[in-house]
């Protein structure tokens, strides 16, 4: 399989994907982009460079959301051949599917007929707010690591450290990391990239606070604290700071592009057989941090 055919299924509230990840494998039309609802795509969009930044090996050929004049705008702007009026239509004619909502409580109603027809499926973060039903939509798979889920955040450049990187820091005494919006549907942004770089230290307790304004305070065997905020209507950056013996390092996330270019790469390269299949005991780490800070 060289090239991969991708189905989208989109949208919930204030989630432009439909438009981004489909623009990232397909390239997009100019106009029909500029009216895209969520201006930040079609200005990141114009500062790469298409086709040479697409991703060659996929494309999204099949497109739902719940709203037929909204599925046959994406499909105009991000160049898509097929809108469907029920999901269940793409199968037999896709490899794969992007769920491209971040409503987590929808997530198994959509996931369902595509788990059962044994085909790949990237969901958006986070998979789910509680690990009881992160576990029972992986139940439902037909084979282990049909399910991928992240935070593209994971994946960018500027949540990365190197070993000696880590090593300048010293041993992590506090780590801090702060997202924007609300905790439910924004917290793993940086749950996921924040665990990855603490690593394989365990968390040994948790606890939640706050109204609006959401955090959870985590601590780790080794005697590593950290709090977790998000930081609801107040404006503010996704962000983590990292600080160890020897100094602190402050990480800010500014390249949306390359994050969600990154993921949908790694997808694809599980879908081909060029990486293997997710670890689904990192992931039910990431929604047992996620279910911990909406614990009252």
């Amino acid at each position: 399989m060289s090239l991969i055919r991708l189905g989208i299924i989109g949208l919930s509230d204030g989630n432009g994907h439909p438009y981004s990840w489909s623009a990232i494998c397909n390239g997009y039309d100019a106009a029909a982009m500029a009216e895209c609802p969520f201006p930040a795509i079609p200005a990141y969009l114009a500062q790469r460079r298409f086709p040479e930044e697409a991703i060659a090996e996929a494309r999204v050929t099949h497109i739902w959301t719940q709203d037929r004049l909204l599925s046959e705008h994406i499909a105009k702007a991000a160049l898509i051949d097929t809108v469907v009026d029920r999901t269940t239509e793409m199968i037999g004619h896709v490899d794969a599917i992007l769920l491209a909502r971040d409503d987590a409580k929808n997530h198994s109603i959509h996931a369902a007929p595509f788990l059962e027809a044994g085909l790949p499926i990237y969901v958006d973060k986070p998979l789910a707010l509680s690990v009881a039903d992160a576990m029972a939509l992986h139940a439902r798979q037909r084979r282990p690591g049909q399910i991928f889920t992240c935070s593209a955040l994971a994946y960018a450049a500027e949540f990365q450290a190197t070993t000696a990187e880590m090593t300048a820091l010293g041993p992590l005494r506090k780590v801090e990391a702060m997202t924007i919006k609300d905790w439910d549907r924004y917290a793993v942004h940086v749950i996921e990239p924040l665990l990855a770089l603490v690593g394989k230290d365990s968390i040994v307790a948790t606890r939640a606070s706050g109204d609006h304004t959401r955090h959870l305070d985590v601590e780790w065997r080794s005697g590593l604290t950290g709090r977790i905020t998000a930081l609801g209507t107040q404006d503010g950056q996704i962000s983590i700071t990292l600080t160890g013996e020897n100094a602190r390092r402050e990480m800010v996330f500014r390249d949306t592009f390359s994050a969600f270019r990154a993921a949908l790469r790694h997808f694809v390269d599980i879908v081909l057989g060029k990486a293997p299949p997710q670890n689904t005991a990192a992931v039910l780490e990431v929604v047992r941090l996620i279910e911990a800070g909406r614990a009252e």
